[in-house]
């Protein structure tokens, strides 16, 4: 990355944008409305028998990730769009502040926001999850493949919060150089790709133009493969999620993020706001 990286800058950066995201009306409206959803699945699960543990933990976590997302990619792409559109970009410029700095500053608040907010988020569900399992019989909780309450749903919200992290440095880096519905369309567009990239490994099974085969395996190796952080149905079926595997995904995760941040720099080291 270009340009001069001061942490106590860049913490200080990232400290503003969570006081402003806290602040943010939006951002509480689609909290609650995710936990609202959370408490809506013991609902939901009581229609289905047997299966209703299973449910909880499917809509509980598929809540958290949506609503994750909209928060990543729609706050994401206003860190700098709304710097520019105030002319606030200029006067954050003229201090002694590098263009490096503020790209981090930006992704490290934002992300610390959506740290809070997946914890609140998942303690929203463990907490539904521990009193319907404390309603049960002890023969009911006999039949469940795995406790309601399980360390697994940890497991499942730190790989969530992972993949925020990837969809947050997507949004930053096109918000970097292009407009706010360019960059929103973008990056929806992209983390969509991301989440069927791996069937573009094995296109030229599909196909038999090899030109059609090599674009597909060069998508695959280019676009973000966001599918490994999705790890609602081995929670669900109460299948081994591996320490290797979450160590694997966390660091492609950090990889991918460092990349995207240093494309991110480097735009915006070469944007001119003159």
């Amino acid at each position: 990355m270009s340009g001069r990286v001061s942490v106590p800058t860049v913490l200080r950066i990232a400290a503003n944008v969570f006081k402003e995201s806290v602040r943010d009306k939006v951002l509480y409206a689609i909290v609650l409305f995710a936990v609202l959803i959370i408490a809506a699945s013991l609902l939901l699960g009581q229609l289905t028998a047997g299966q209703e543990v299973k449910i909880i933990k499917d809509l509980g976590l598929a809540a958290i990730s949506l609503f994750g997302h909209f928060i990543a990619i729609f706050i994401g792409i206003g860190l700098v769009s709304k710097e520019v559109e105030r002319r606030s970009i200029y006067a954050l410029l003229a201090k002694p502040m590098s263009r490096t700095e503020f790209v981090l500053g930006k992704f490290l608040g934002l992300l610390s926001t959506l740290s809070v907010n997946v914890v609140v988020m998942t303690v929203a569900l463990v907490v539904v999850l521990g009193v319907y399992g404390a309603t049960q019989p002890a023969e009911v909780k006999a039949a469940w493949e795995a406790p309601a309450v399980d360390p697994a749903l940890g497991v499942a919200a730190f790989l969530i919060l992972a993949e925020l992290a990837v969809v947050t440095a997507i949004a930053l880096c096109f918000s970097t150089f292009t407009s706010p519905v360019l960059a929103s369309a973008f990056s929806v567009g992209l983390v969509i790709a991301g989440h069927f990239s791996a069937d573009l490994k094995n296109f030229e099974q599909v196909v038999d133009n090899p030109v059609a085969a090599g674009l597909a395996r060069g998508f695959y190796y280019v676009l973000p493969n966001l599918a490994p952080f999705d790890v609602k149905a081995q929670v669900v079926h109460a299948l081994p999620i591996t320490p290797l595997y979450v160590a694997l995904t966390t660091g492609y995760g950090v990889l991918y993020v460092g990349a995207l941040l240093t494309l991110a720099v480097l735009f915006f080291s070469r944007r001119d706001f003159k």
